[in-house]
């Protein structure tokens, strides 16, 4: 398969604290990858530094095996929902018009067509209906879907989400997920950045298990194990380990 992202040697520190070490992996085009590690492992961080939002003491991180500069607009990023300024003075339409910034400029008027294209994404989002409210208004589940409906309005190839079900009810994220599955069978590349180890199987088709050194990087049904898990998670609780166990297979089997 054609990779489409490539890492080689990253390096990133945070204030003189490594948060990424000798990183290289290639992830091919058309998967749904999860991002997964203990908290500070460095998952948030490898999709700044692919964003360019971080610069690497060393290595580097690109997509298309081109300079970000060449590709930044077949990118959607969806931040952590906490990084946002939610009680900023602006409406839900308005935050997924910003989604088509990049085409129009920065003092560029949205269009006919692009009001067209971000009604459609709220439509896809289950959002119609909250054009016209401010983002203060929202649900934690409906501002996670804001951001993925301006990511949308995009069309970009490769879509970066960084924790989009932290805070969201079961429904949203298994509505979200499905969205996502779509986007993946039109031959766009996901990255989510992940927590929920009994979901991986079911979500995603590749895995980059991460504790600032990457452990394992490939289909999840080869990468998926109780020993990669070990390494990156170390000794995890005895009911979180049951609960994991349901869908982790071991090298000889299911646990």
């Amino acid at each position: 398969m054609d990779s489409i992202c490539l890492a080689e040697e990253l390096y990133v520190n945070y204030e003189k604290t490594p948060v990424l070490w000798d990183v290289s992996f290639s992830v091919p085009k058309g998967v749904l990858v999860g991002i997964l590690g203990p908290n500070g492992a460095g998952k948030s961080s490898l999709l700044k530094a692919a964003l360019g939002l971080i610069k690497p003491l060393s290595g580097k991180i690109e997509f298309f095996q081109q300079p970000l500069s060449s590709v930044r607009q077949k990118i959607a990023y969806v931040p952590q929902r906490q990084s946002v300024d939610w009680d900023f003075p602006i409406t839900a339409i308005q935050v997924v018009l910003m989604g088509r910034y990049g085409r129009l400029g920065l003092f560029g008027r949205p269009r006919k067509a692009d009001r067209e294209a971000a009604a459609k994404a709220l439509q896809l989002v289950g959002m119609a209906g909250f054009a016209d409210r401010q983002i203060s208004q929202l649900s934690g589940g409906q501002q996670q879907r804001l951001f993925l409906a301006r990511a949308l309005v995009q069309n970009p190839d490769i879509f970066l989400l960084d924790e989009p079900f932290a805070g969201v009810d079961l429904t949203t994220e298994k509505e979200i997920m499905a969205l996502l599955k779509k986007q993946k069978e039109e031959g766009k590349t996901i990255f989510i950045v992940h927590h929920d180890l009994p979901t991986v199987e079911e979500y995603f088709d590749w895995a980059i298990l991460l504790k600032t050194r990457l452990l394992a990087c490939g289909p999840v049904s080869e990468v998926f194990h109780a020993d990669h898990l070990a390494k990156t998670f170390g000794k995890m609780p005895t009911v979180f380990d049951e609960a994991v166990s349901l869908s982790v297979k071991t090298p000889s089997g299911y646990l």
